[in-house]
């Protein structure tokens, strides 16, 4: 399904234009540069195949359960399940790769928030 969302015109590969169009339709505008780059990663032309071989290896360096419920357990020290608005802002502009304002805007523009985001209860096993 993540292939066809990116395949935006359909043709079967995923090009520097789909990605552009992607992008744009998460409300994020990416230049040429940064486009050519990511299509840079793939040994080939990225069909279907290539692709689950590209995200099969961007997955294998990802964090276990554990480590991911940890690190939401600092953004919900009262353990209930929320992320507050406050905290996941504060996260984002003041740990690792830090967004700026724009970026934080752009991307409550996109994915509004309510009160708060339900993200630590679905890795609560």
């Amino acid at each position: 399904e993540a292939f066809t969302i990116i395949d935006q015109d359909r043709d079967g590969f995923i090009s520097d234009k789909d990605l552009k169009d992607m992008w744009a339709s998460l409300g994020v505008i990416k230049d040429d540069a940064f486009l050519s780059d990511m299509i840079k990663e793939s040994t080939g032309p990225i069909n279907f195949t290539m692709f689950l071989t590209f995200m099969g290896d961007k997955l294998q360096n990802t964090d276990t359960d554990d480590v991911l419920q940890e690190a939401f357990k600092t953004l919900d020290p009262d353990l209930t399940g929320l992320i507050s608005t406050q905290n996941f802002t504060n996260a984002l502009t003041q740990l690792g790769d830090r967004f700026s304002k724009e970026e934080i805007k752009q991307m409550y523009d996109v994915a509004p928030m309510k009160v708060y985001i339900i993200l630590a209860s679905v890795l609560v096993v």
